[in-house]
């Protein structure tokens, strides 16, 4: 134990103590190196109070180092017989090991199988749900072909377009229609006839017209413009595109030709906008340049 000792700068001794009468350290306890979140400086700075020197408290842990190495040799010394016993019980366990090995394989062979099994089942349900797929896109294909046929075939009703074979037979649809298509309706009430005396085309069945014809485009771009059936339409619904497009042009003469200023002009709006509807402002413009020339 250290002699704690003040002086002053000739070297005198203004007073000695004697640390004898200080209490004296408690021995280190084991359960303070095994908290899992054991720190060395934490727990230097926790001895503070132990009035104890640096080399003392060394000196107690190479004291508790070597208990603690002698505990563990004794712990060894008197269980070595069960060690040895506990290596002398394990021979001949082999074949045990040996069975569970097998075991364990067996099932990892049927667990293998199972999962092939199942592996299989699921791609064959895939294919049956794509094929299920496939199948109703060709079924939502044909009702739109079949559509777009009934479409075209009346079109070509509405708009007189017949074979020559079936001129005859038509003759009286033809009639028919080139009535609906002068007839005046609600929107046409008041131009049922030009100043002149010619019927008025109905602008409300050329709209009819216009929008069956687009919703023919529509049908097209959502089956695929390259699909065969209708590349074999093309020339039908080419022909009926010029024969609307005529009537547009035909109308757009009557709308300038005279008559009312005001109703005159709404009627070549009119025109003009079921030409934006089918997509052809080209031809609109292209309409127009005619009549002024």
């Amino acid at each position: 134990m250290n002699r704690f000792q003040f002086s002053d700068s000739d070297g005198s001794s203004d007073f000695d103590e004697d640390p004898s009468g200080l209490p004296f350290p408690e021995p280190l306890s084991r359960s303070s190196f095994l908290a899992p979140d054991f720190d060395p400086a934490n727990f230097l700075s926790s001895l503070t109070n132990r009035h104890q020197s640096l080399e003392d408290l060394r000196q107690e842990l190479r004291g508790l180092e070597q208990f603690l190495n002698k505990e563990l040799l004794d712990l060894v010394n008197e269980n070595y017989q069960d060690f040895l016993s506990l290596g002398s019980s394990l021979r001949g366990g082999e074949e045990k090991v040996e069975g569970v090995k097998v075991g364990v394989l067996s099932f990892q062979r049927d667990v293998k199988a199972i999962r092939d099994k199942v592996e299989a089942r699921r791609h064959e349900v895939e294919e049956l749900l794509n094929e299920k797929r496939r199948l109703r896109t060709n079924a939502d294909i044909g009702k739109d072909l079949l559509d777009y046929a009934d479409r075209v075939e009346e079109l070509e009703h509405r708009l007189m377009i017949v074979d020559k074979s079936s001129q005859k037979e038509a003759a009286q649809d033809e009639s028919d229609a080139e009535s609906d298509l002068y007839s005046g309706e609600s929107a046409d009430s008041d131009d049922d006839e030009l100043p002149d005396g010619t019927p008025a085309i109905s602008l409300k069945r050329m709209e009819r017209h216009a929008q069956k014809f687009v919703y023919l485009t529509s049908i097209a771009a959502r089956v695929g413009e390259k699909h065969p059936f209708l590349l074999a339409q093309q020339p039908r619904v080419a022909k009926i595109k010029s024969t609307v497009l005529l009537d547009l042009k035909n109308a757009l003469e009557q709308a300038t030709a005279g008559g009312k200023q005001g109703k005159s002009d709404a009627r070549t709006m009119a025109v003009l906008r079921l030409y934006e509807l089918m997509g052809e402002d080209v031809s609109a413009v292209a309409a127009l340049k005619n009549l002024k020339l």
